[in-house]
């Protein structure tokens, strides 16, 4: 599996969890972020290393999905791009920037 997909499903994952019922979460969970195999996963929980697999390529569909209407990851994307923008624009170091550097400060802390 890709660098790429594993960051991506953690972050869906970030977003999406609650959404999840809680044998999802612990799937995902012990795969992507613990680093579990299937077949430890399924050793541990007495299932199939297919059942595994199944249940992680139907949640990993599921959060694809909320991401494709609900789209929180990507607006996440793009504020902290909008925020790097911003942040190059200010230069000066009268009061008026200062501020502004503070305001985009606390909008980083916001997410």
């Amino acid at each position: 599996m890709s660098l790429v997909k594993t960051t991506r499903i953690n972050f869906l994952f970030d977003f999406y969890q609650t959404l999840l019922t809680d044998k999802q979460r612990l799937y995902m969970n012990l795969y992507y972020s613990e680093d579990l195999s299937l077949g430890e996963i399924s050793g541990e929980y007495g299932i199939s290393r297919q059942a595994v697999y199944d249940n992680v390529r139907r949640t990993e569909a599921m959060l694809e999905d909320y991401e494709l209407k609900l789209n929180l990851f990507s607006k996440h994307q793009e504020r902290l791009k909008a925020i790097e923008s911003l942040e190059q624009l200010i230069q000066g170091t009268d009061d008026q920037s200062e501020k502004m550097r503070n305001l985009l400060v606390g909008l980083k802390d916001y997410d």
